[in-house]
């Protein structure tokens, strides 16, 4: 089966080449070398890259680029592979709450901490007003303050909900905190990560998509789906094609 990643897209040339670190990485591992389809800003379209699969009878697995259950994995992405993508196209869960991301996570604030520790995190992710949206964000924010006690973790939003950052960089700064680490929940550099650059924190976290254990995520769910263990997303995509019919 092909393996195409589906991702939301940006005006950075900065996006493309850590996507395309990613693409390396997978096909490093997986001998199959993704293909990558946007929803906005660039080209090809996910629209396009699935369509001239549609007839393979190898089959396609979608794997979406995303952390967040928000409007693009639960109607976006759906709706055009089930539209586009073929009787034999899966759609799998999107990166969101798997332990892969932990490790990604732990491995850029360990790299970013080099020697000198934070007393304080601020857990910035890119937010969504949709029901659940933001439940892998607190999620996996949960999970990183189990993993340093002691810690302060605030989760914050980049958009569309609350706190923001700076709201939260500022609540723990009132709260006597001084060495405060923005742990950047977010796949490719864009304008939140651009916008999280210039927040005074003592140190920001790079985005996560090039790290290695997202590679072996994508991985593992083009796998679990091309051994015939669709998702929930996939069987959710199903029915979205019966409501469009």
């Amino acid at each position: 089966m092909s393996l195409v990643l589906a991702v939301h897209g940006s005006a950075l040339p900065a996006a493309g080449a850590t996507v395309g670190r990613l693409c390396d990485a997978v096909e490093t591992r997986l001998g199959v070398r993704p293909a990558v389809g946007h929803l906005d800003h660039q080209l090809p379209s996910l629209k396009s890259v699935l369509a001239a699969r549609a007839a393979d009878r190898a089959g396609t697995v979608v794997v979406p680029l995303l952390l967040g259950d928000g409007f693009h994995r639960t109607v976006d992405i759906p709706a055009v592979v089930a539209a586009h993508g073929g009787p034999r196209c899966v759609l799998t869960s999107s990166l969101s709450g798997a332990p892969e991301i932990d490790a990604a996570l732990d491995g850029r604030l360990g790299a970013a901490e080099a020697g000198a520790g934070v007393d304080a995190i601020v857990f910035a992710a890119a937010g969504s007003s949709r029901p659940g949206g933001n439940s892998g964000a607190l999620l996996a924010a949960r999970r990183l303050a189990e993993r340093r006690p002691g810690t302060p973790v605030v989760t914050a939003y980049c958009s569309a909900a609350e706190p923001t950052v700076p709201e939260a960089l500022a609540r723990l700064r009132a709260a006597g905190h001084r060495r405060i680490g923005v742990v950047t929940h977010l796949l490719a550099p864009g304008r939140f990560s651009e916008a999280l650059r210039a927040v005074p924190a003592e140190l920001v976290t790079a985005p996560l998509a090039d790290h290695p254990a997202v590679a072996d995520l994508v991985v593992r769910r083009y796998r679990e789906a091309s051994d015939g263990q669709p998702s929930l997303a996939s069987r959710a995509a199903r029915r979205f094609a019966r409501v469009a019919a």
